[in-house]
């Protein structure tokens, strides 16, 4: 022992017993609490990379083809007819999106048949996909969960992607029903929850899906046939790991998660409901309430999520204004105001899941016309999707470039139920379009070609930074459309040169 220890323990031994145990017992104490904090440190999740699925381009579905099919399927009344095709007009989706196979058979009839082709087709081209470019055996899967919310076989979704790609049968194995479009950040939730569990790191496969052919509504009721003019095929799939080795592989690093479930609600219970109509004809039920719902749903999600993603200089900031609100005799003003997230995160991937959604979310949060264009262009390009749109709104900044290294990104999806759940990441690298990307070949269209949304006053005129952005973004998209088409030019002229 050196001089100094015996020094040290010299000293110890010679203070007071009142004075020598409080200290003894402050240090076992700092000891506890720093073991504790190691031991329990949750170990980080990545997403090593993810998949959204095309369909072919025969499968598109414009308004002629939803005509079209209307008339020929004689199921539907002049009125229902004139309906639907205002709830498309106003709708916000476009030319481009994509339907169900039996839509296109003509035999104007929802099988099971249909319905198996429908979720193969999309499931197992992104497990494929997506396996392919991480340089991931079926066999290192270790979780597999697989949300797909109106259409639950027997066997499971889960099991076919099992059988198809011959997993390990000690794969544990999760099928979700129900859950809406939340499904796909629930999906993710649950994935890190079960790798955290496991002893050894693994490989957790989140495959997220809708199925419309067994749900296309052939009656009158109007709450019912929403749903039919917004809600497309969509696929999706993320592979999540805590595989530390894997890394540098990964895209994003998940920093935290939030579920809030308002079910104890009556009309937010109620507010989108599979239920019957007069004939007995089965559909999904979208209520006026909704909206309402939706508001009041995200403002408490926000306000649990708030303290543990905002810097504390906005807290400060948003207390004081609450505050000064209250102070002045203004309670409804103090209650209506949001802190600003844009503070908190560089890309947001909200809910868009229709348009009055995410008009209600822009609004409540204080969001600007450029926040919210992914989710217009990817509602425009791709319909309601379901619980794979959070990941078809990450693949379009993806398209853009937009994500930097460092970069904070906020998933955000509502299901029925009612329930809000956010998935908070950091991207751990620049991040471009992979060649599956299904916004390749279209992203330059946008956001030019997406209509801006009529203002609610006739006076109102946006705010000066918001023109100035949007101007500089459409001037950017015009310029690459325009070099894309000189490139096109100058390769014409070489090939009638060389012939």
């Amino acid at each position: 022992m050196s001089s100094s220890m015996a020094a040290a323990v010299s000293t110890l031994r010679s203070l007071p017993l009142p004075i020598l145990v409080p200290l003894v017992a402050s240090a076992l104490a700092f000891v506890v609490t720093v073991l504790r904090r190691v031991l329990r440190r949750q170990r980080p999740v990545y997403m090593l990379n993810y998949s959204c699925h095309l369909p072919d381009a025969d499968r598109q579905c414009n308004l002629e083809v939803c005509e079209y099919f209307g008339l020929r399927s004689m199921r539907y009344t002049d009125e229902t007819a004139d309906f639907m095709r205002l709830i498309f007009r106003k709708s916000g989706l476009g030319q481009e999106t994509f339907a169900p196979p039996f839509i296109f058979s003509g035999k104007f009839e929802k099988t099971l048949a249909f319905a198996i082709q429908e979720a193969e087709e999309g499931l197992f081209t992104v497990v494929s996909q997506l396996l392919a470019k991480s340089d991931v055996h079926p066999r290192d899967i270790t979780v597999l969960i697989v949300a797909c919310s109106m259409f639950s076989p027997m066997p499971s979704l889960a099991s076919m992607i099992v059988r198809r790609f011959k997993m390990n049968d000690d794969v544990k194995s999760y099928s979700l029903a129900g859950m809406g479009c939340s499904a796909g950040t629930v999906g993710i939730d649950m994935a890190a929850r079960a790798l955290r569990v496991q002893r050894r790191p693994g490989y957790a496969l989140v495959v997220v899906t809708e199925n419309t052919s067994l749900n296309w509504y052939f009656g009158n009721n109007k709450h019912m046939l929403v749903t039919n003019c917004i809600f497309r095929v969509g696929s999706a799939a993320a592979l999540i790991t805590d595989v530390r080795a894997r890394r540098a592989d990964a895209k994003y690093e998940l920093l935290r998660t939030l579920r809030s479930h308002h079910g104890a609600d009556d009309a937010a219970y109620n507010a989108a409901v599979q239920m019957e109509d007069e004939d007995g004809m089965v559909g999904v039920a979208l209520t006026k309430d909704l909206v309402r719902v939706a508001g009041a749903g995200l403002r408490q999600h926000i306000s649990t999520l708030a303290p543990y993603v905002l810097p504390v200089s906005e807290l400060l900031r948003y207390v004081y204004r609450v505050a000064w609100a209250y102070s002045g005799g203004n309670p409804k003003a103090a209650a209506a105001m949001v802190p600003d997230f844009q503070r908190a995160f560089e890309h947001m991937c909200i809910h868009s899941g229709g348009k009055a959604v995410i008009d209600t979310v822009g609004k409540l949060m204080g969001f600007g016309l450029p926040v919210v264009e992914p989710a217009r262009a990817t509602l425009h390009r791709f319909g309601n999707t379901s619980s794979s749109l959070v990941l078809y709104e990450l693949a379009y900044f993806e398209a853009k470039r937009r994500v930097r290294a460092g970069d904070r990104l906020w998933m955000l999806a509502f299901g029925t139920g009612f329930k809000a759940c956010s998935n908070v990441w950091r991207a751990l690298r620049d991040s471009g379009p992979d060649a599956d990307n299904p916004w390749n070949g279209c992203a330059h269209r946008y956001p030019a070609a997406l209509p801006v949304p009529a203002p609610r006053r006739a006076d109102y005129r946006p705010p000066l930074h918001e023109q100035q952005l949007m101007q500089k973004l459409m001037k950017e998209e015009q310029e690459k459309e325009q070099k894309l088409l000189m490139q096109q030019q100058q390769q014409q002229l070489l090939l009638q040169k060389q012939q």
